[in-house]
């Protein structure tokens, strides 16, 4: 159906009831599959939102990468799992200049996989029911065969203004 690059709606909320701790928590990321059969956008609410709920209640039922159509990219190669998505290199801080606090990430980089994926989904592990942070499109289908398939995190800029998560 699609992937729009947005910051979860649900991410935005919890993180002022104090849900998410950056810092400490393990946050992982997911390939969406090219030709997925959901919508991942602001909507997106968790990784797995079959019957999950959140901190505003029950979840409806909707985009998750495991709602019985399973839109996770299917990748052959020992090196993508849910063991070594975690993204790494987690960096917060805040710019005075610009009242924007941002985070960022190490680029990832799955070695000797075959994939292809139109999007990624990160999501915070550390939550029983890995609530969804941001959603990116890649803007075509990205492929890899017995390749490197990377992502590369858009560099900060000037007082994080391209940084991959702001809030301003």
């Amino acid at each position: 159906m699609g992937v729009t690059t947005a910051m979860c709606n649900t991410f935005k909320k919890e993180l002022l009831e104090g849900l998410h701790d950056l810092d400490n928590h393990t946050i992982k990321i997911a390939l969406i599959k090219a030709g997925s059969t959901e919508t991942y956008d602001a909507e997106t609410k968790t990784y797995d939102n079959a019957d999950s709920t959140y901190s505003g209640g029950t979840l409806p039922a909707g985009a998750g990468l495991t709602t019985g159509t399973n839109d996770e990219a299917s990748v052959t190669g020992n090196a993508y799992s849910v063991t070594n998505n975690t993204l790494t290199g987690v960096s917060i801080a805040l710019s005075t200049a610009d009242n924007r606090a941002y985070v960022t990430f190490d680029d990832k980089e799955w070695q000797d996989i075959t994939a292809s994926a139109e999007g990624a989904l990160i999501y915070n592990h550390s939550l029983d029911n890995h609530n969804a942070i941001a959603v990116f499109s890649f803007g075509q289908t990205v492929t890899s065969t017995a390749g490197n398939f990377t992502i590369n995190f858009p560099a900060v800029g000037s007082e994080g203004a391209t940084a991959l998560i702001r809030l301003v």
